[in-house]
């Protein structure tokens, strides 16, 4: 899918047909954006801008030189933007040109920060006259939507934390599972986070990239900072959590093992009476005794009673 967006009339206007591309005036163009393009589109665009879009290849090298580069009037960005799946976040690796003040990017999904971009540009009364207002745009998009994410995390082990105090039923599997789910969601916005920040911060020291925007990007190294911090408190948290749930299942072991402990030695003076009086000698005086067998029963009861009596007196029960 193609979608251009050019100044009219002191406000942008998207246009999405190929054919219509070589009739909008080259110094109207603000940004060029192709999402999952059919061959034809992505190889018009690289020929008539005279660019070259990153492979998929390239997008997800995290070598600082693959990750962003500078020649003469043109950037050239790979970034990773995340996408939410049924299974979970998955990266979407999003090629980004910035040439003569157009921004173009180039990417398979559709991102939440791009539709958001574009909300924010349509409901702006500043307009939008150039790619580097667009692409901190999409950055401020992008950080947000990051921070809502760990906002929503921090929630769930919140929730999560409150079960584990109430002991609501949930087996361990399931809370160690949740557990593990939370700690991969953590580290994958971390390092979505600490992508965004490698990026401001090479905008920042970028010779190309507009002295009068240097101000926005040092306010968003901010606000990333202190989204780290955040997230760096919710796995923190979620470590606590994990040692907090070991601990309970190690009581729980404790107790059932105590269980086991004290029947066993409640049985063993019944056992003891039963293996003497079913020795096989002929000599045994209690064999002859009328009321032996009911001797012997009421010794074992009476053994394995006092056993608990005295276990229950020392709070080992």
């Amino acid at each position: 899918m193609l979608r251009i967006y050019y100044k009219k009339d002191k406000r942008l206007v998207k246009e999405t047909d190929l054919e219509d591309l070589r009739d909008i005036s080259m110094n109207s163009m603000v940004w060029v954006d192709l999402q999952n393009p059919t061959i034809e589109e992505k190889v018009t665009v690289e020929t008539y801008f005279d660019i070259k879009y990153s492979s998929e290849e390239e997008s997800q090298e995290i070598e600082s030189s693959s990750r962003f580069s500078e020649v003469q009037d043109e950037l050239v960005i790979n970034s990773n933007f995340l996408s939410i799946k049924p299974t979970g976040y998955e990266y979407c690796p999003v090629s980004i040109i910035v040439e003569k003040g157009i921004l173009f990017t180039y990417r398979y999904d559709d991102l939440k920060a791009f539709g958001d971009s574009v909300k924010k540009i349509k409901s702006s009364p500043v307009p939008f006259t150039n790619g580097y207002q667009v692409l901190l745009t999409l950055l401020e998009s992008s950080i947000d939507h990051d921070a809502d994410l760990i906002e929503g995390l921090a929630r769930q082990i919140a929730n999560l934390n409150q079960q584990m105090i109430l002991r609501q039923k949930k087996s361990d599997e399931e809370v160690l599972i949740q557990i593990s789910s939370f700690q991969n969601e953590s580290m994958s916005l971390r390092e979505n986070i600490i992508d965004k920040q490698r990026l401001t911060s090479a905008l920042l020291k970028s010779s190309t990239f507009p002295e009068e925007y240097m101000a926005v990007l040092r306010i968003m190294i901010k606000d990333i900072s202190s989204i780290l911090e955040h997230n760096k408190f919710a796995f923190e948290r979620l470590e606590y959590l994990q040692d907090t749930f070991m601990g309970f299942v190690n009581i729980e072991q404790n107790r059932i093992i105590k269980i086991f402990t004290v029947a066993t030695v409640a049985f063993m003076p019944p056992t003891l009476i039963a293996s003497i009086y079913g020795m096989n000698f002929q000599f045994m005086p209690e064999l002859e005794w009328r009321w032996g067998y009911a001797i012997a029963i009421l010794l074992m009861v009476a053994s394995s009673l006092f056993t608990l009596i005295y276990f229950k007196k020392k709070n080992w029960l």
